[in-house]
């Protein structure tokens, strides 16, 4: 019977520790995909370079 009790204790161990990886996870790849378009978002809200946009260019 202790044994018994014991693995069930062990497997509900496991499965919190998984539990809190698998959370981990999720969170950080949550944080690397807000950062990244937080990245493009200023990026494309950025001025344009010194002389950028004075001529405008009609063969293209």
């Amino acid at each position: 019977m202790n044994a018994d009790l014991s693995t069930q204790m062990l497997a509900m161990n496991t499965a919190q520790t998984q539990n809190s990886v698998q959370i981990a996870v999720f969170k950080k790849q949550h944080d690397m995909q807000s950062e990244l378009l937080n990245t493009l978002t200023q990026a494309t809200l950025a001025p344009p370079p010194p002389g950028q946009g004075l001529k405008i260019d009609k063969q293209a």
